[in-house]
């Protein structure tokens, strides 16, 4: 077998387990005695863990500042975070939520050392000024399984509206001192939220096992994934334990593979597109994503057989769709089917909802398809055109 040249990008320490989160306050500890403390408004702080915790900072003799997120983040909130809490002498942010709220940290931490905007940096609709950090030592707590942004570089920040962005600051400096990976966090996570962010992290493995940046390391992260999500996203989405707890578990080390993957070969049209629809209209992430795969995998497929029959990707999505289906001797074109029948009954089991319930309409769609073709696209295994991309959305519209 012939390896061709590949690059794996720095990636955060990683602490996986049940109850690590215990580890924090020491951990912590080790970066100074001021940190700050970013959270959702609710889901962890009303828990019995978030006083445990917070007891056992000051028993650590940590001075601790908290704010919180609620829903996407955006420039101002980052921007007025840092005006805040830069004359604290913030030794290390940390950020215990879902990927909101880590990819409001990440760019916190990356700035209160400067003090400058946001803005100066953000790619495509910032200043483009390049940044060289250093970043203030960050630590990711995921208490939801979808994002993956406790792995990755780049803190996505939005603006919604008819003339929104959903962009990212992006630089190797961003990417966490730990990923700290603690299942019993999922605990509190509700069926619905279970199902978009699982259908999330099932599409980032997805699209960067067929991207075409994909390397043979990378697409062995993206397969344990895979058969992690196949394992355990049901049992995590069913919620009845024992096996909850292990699905939880399951889909917590799919996620964090999830994120390094992606981070290390890139994406896919789905994602292309989700950029757009979650910066004009108020539909969150996860259910674009879990919306769109199965009838954007078909069409990459379907595009693939007509213009590009050599494809390596064909070969993928087959052993995607024989790992799925349990059929290991299925021929290519079948396990192709399959694998699109497969994640359209997801779909349909998970009940997520269709774009049109967020007023999005056909008009819509050229908007969308012009704004849609930033880096995620760009690895998709194969160009699929304007036509192509209205197929998608008309789909599931």
């Amino acid at each position: 077998m012939i390896f061709a040249p590949f690059v794996i990008s720095r990636l955060p320490r990683i602490i996986y387990g049940a109850g690590r989160i215990s580890e924090l306050p020491k951990l912590v500890a080790s970066y100074g005695q001021t940190v700050l403390v970013v959270t959702g408004q609710n889901s962890f702080c009303s828990t019995p863990r978030w006083s445990r915790l917070t007891q056992a900072f000051t028993a650590e003799g940590l001075t601790w500042h908290h704010m919180t997120v609620h829903g996407e983040p955006s420039p101002a909130l980052v921007d007025e975070a840092v005006n805040r809490y830069r004359p604290e002498k913030i030794r290390c942010v940390i950020a215990i939520g879902g990927g909101s709220v880590l990819d409001a940290a990440k760019a916190i931490a990356g700035l209160l050392p400067h003090g400058n905007s946001v803005m100066d940096h953000l790619e495509g609709v910032g200043y483009n000024l390049p940044y060289h950090g250093p970043s203030t030592p960050f630590i990711a707590i995921p208490t939801t399984a979808g994002t993956g942004s406790e792995a990755t570089k780049n803190a996505v920040l939005s603006q919604q509206g008819a003339d929104g962005f959903k962009k990212s600051f992006r630089h190797e400096c961003l990417v966490p001192e730990y990923a700290l990976i603690d299942p019993s966090l999922l605990e509190s996570c509700p069926a619905e939220l279970i199902a978009a962010d699982g259908m999330d992290a099932f599409t980032q493995l997805l699209e960067s096992y067929v991207s075409l940046k994909a390397n043979p390391m990378i697409d062995a992260l993206a397969w344990s994934g895979m058969q992690a999500v196949k394992q355990g996203f049901f049992a995590a989405w069913n919620g009845r334990d024992p096996i909850a707890e292990q699905g939880r578990g399951a889909m917590a080390y799919a996620a964090l593979l999830s994120g390094i993957t992606l981070a290390q070969v890139g994406l896919g049209s789905v994602h292309g597109l989700a950029s757009p629809l979650g910066a004009f209209f108020p539909i969150p992430h996860g259910v674009v994503c879990g919306t769109l795969v199965a009838v954007a995998t078909e069409i990459n497929i379907n595009a693939m057989l007509t213009r590009e029959p050599n494809n390596p990707a064909l070969a993928k999505y087959a052993q995607v769709g024989r790992m799925l289906s349990d059929q290991p001797d299925l021929d290519d074109a079948t396990a192709r089917m399959l694998l699109i029948t497969q994640l359209a009954e997801w779909n349909y089991r998970l009940q997520l909802p269709r774009l049109g319930g967020y007023g999005i309409t056909a008009a819509d769609f050229p908007h969308i398809i012009a704004n849609s073709r930033g880096s995620s696209m760009q690895t998709n295994p194969i160009c699929l055109t304007d036509d192509e991309l209205h197929a998608i959305l008309t789909q599931r519209l």
